[in-house]
């Protein structure tokens, strides 16, 4: 296996134990976000890092957004006291839509399997137009585009 393999098996891995933690169904594009802020040692998570997006900041950002769209269908986080959802560990062994766009859009920056690099994975769940991460990182003040861009300076593709 490649060393592209390994990291992309290694994010999904992380994804499904992040998604697991969230009591999701299936892995989305926000649990390899925090995957990737996880697994030291990469360009990605360099980028992420001098961006201030470590786990926990980016972990923070989806609770606000996740605060942030209940408020937007009327409902209020403060109203209840909800405890955090409780691990499944028979749930999240299926890739969902938006981590699977994540990859296509990764996949594609890349003129062949060869050339991929880790910063492919992260460029495909930034480039995401809607979604959950998308209103994350906005809610946070964080410019998408420029940190896609960052990237792409800063990594050898």
């Amino acid at each position: 296996m490649s060393a592209i393999d390994h990291y992309i098996n290694a994010i999904i891995e992380q994804g499904i134990v992040e998604a697991r933690q969230d009591g999701s169904a299936v892995v989305e594009a926000h649990h390899l976000l925090l995957a990737i802020a996880a697994y030291e040692g990469t360009a990605p998570h360099e980028v992420l890092i001098s961006a201030g997006l470590g786990r926990q900041a980016i972990r923070d950002a989806l609770d606000r957004e996740f605060e942030h769209s209940l408020s937007a269908a009327g409902v209020s986080l403060a109203a209840f006291d909800l405890p955090r959802p409780s691990g499944d560990p028979k749930s999240a062994k299926n890739i969902g839509a938006s981590a699977r766009l994540a990859f296509e859009r990764g996949i594609a920056c890349a003129t062949r399997k060869k050339d991929l690099r880790p910063a492919h994975l992260l460029i495909g769940i930034l480039e995401a137009q809607v979604g959950t991460v998308p209103r994350a990182l906005a809610l946070a003040g964080v410019d998408r585009a420029a940190l896609a861009e960052r990237l792409r300076t800063t990594t050898s593709w």
